[in-house]
């Protein structure tokens, strides 16, 4: 609102107002003028009341006139004055109660208008504590975010490692079975041909006893080697099983490793990434494997 409306704009609105018909009020008068505070009109406008009876008074000066006239013009103009007095101490009062109303709003809208002031700035506060601990929040996700990746990346290599090893080992393994099936297969020969070797022996031994009684003992001798050479056999054979259990339980727990990586890795990116904000970012230390 407009401040500092000059007292003779003031006398005037309200001295239209009058002229009017109308009995000159602080809204009145505001509207009269289009500008001017409350306050500032108020005030003025008690100045123009209180002016208003002295401006009435020396309007008693008449023109010479017959004596019985001016005496009855005289009488009847000083009891309108007495009246007019009247009705302007009660405009006054009247417009005094307005006054203090519309002062005691205008105190009461500035206080409320200081207390949103106040509010305003501690929300204001509260609004940058906040920010910054969302910008802080941030950057520890980021921060986590970079960690994360580094492990994947990581993890992936672990896994591509292991992924390496296992069919390393089963091309070991498929070696292996190859060579324990060649040695079943060499082992079926020679027993196939020792009990061949045997029946023949059994057959001579028949049709020749005597002759096999005097070749006996190099036949026992070579039975004896014979049975040396299946127990070698068996030997290898048992030696050759257990080194495939081996290579199985290691392919097995390289199995079991490498399923426990994959689920890990599926783990990471399913987990739900935090929305990221645009920023300089700093090169983050990786993590070491777990």
């Amino acid at each position: 609102m407009a401040v500092g409306v000059p007292e003779n704009a003031v006398f005037a609105a309200a001295d239209a107002v009058l002229a009017r018909g109308e009995r000159p009020t602080v809204e009145r008068v505001r509207l009269e003028l289009g500008r001017g505070s409350p306050a500032r009109v108020g005030g003025l406008l008690d100045q123009w009341w209180g002016q208003l009876a002295e401006r009435l008074s020396g309007e008693t000066r008449l023109p010479a006139l017959p004596p019985e006239v001016s005496q009855a013009f005289v009488a009847v103009w000083q009891q309108a004055i007495h009246l007019a007095q009247g009705v302007v101490e009660q405009t006054m009062d009247k417009q005094r109660l307005v006054l203090d109303a519309e002062r005691e709003r205008v105190a009461a809208v500035e206080d409320q208008a200081r207390q949103d002031a106040a509010q305003f700035r501690q929300q204001a506060a509260e609004a940058v504590t906040g920010r910054q601990a969302v910008e802080l929040r941030l950057a520890d996700l980021e921060l986590l975010l970079t960690q994360r990746q580094t492990q994947i990346e990581d993890l992936l290599q672990q896994r591509e490692d292991l992924l390496l090893e296992r069919r390393e080992a089963q091309r070991q393994h498929q070696t292996l079975q190859q060579e324990l099936q060649a040695l079943r297969l060499k082992a079926e020969q020679e027993r196939v041909v020792q009990e061949s070797y045997v029946r023949g022996v059994e057959d001579r031994a028949h049709r020749e006893v005597d002759r096999a009684r005097e070749e006996g003992k190099a036949v026992t001798a070579q039975f004896k080697e014979a049975g040396r050479h299946v127990e070698q056999l068996q030997r290898r054979l048992e030696s050759t099983q257990n080194e495939l259990s081996q290579t199985q339980q290691r392919a097995a727990a390289q199995q079991a490793r490498s399923e426990t990586l994959e689920q890990q890795l599926t783990q990471l990116r399913q987990a739900p990434a935090p929305k990221r904000k645009p920023r300089s970012r700093k090169p983050a230390a990786s993590m070491s494997n777990p």
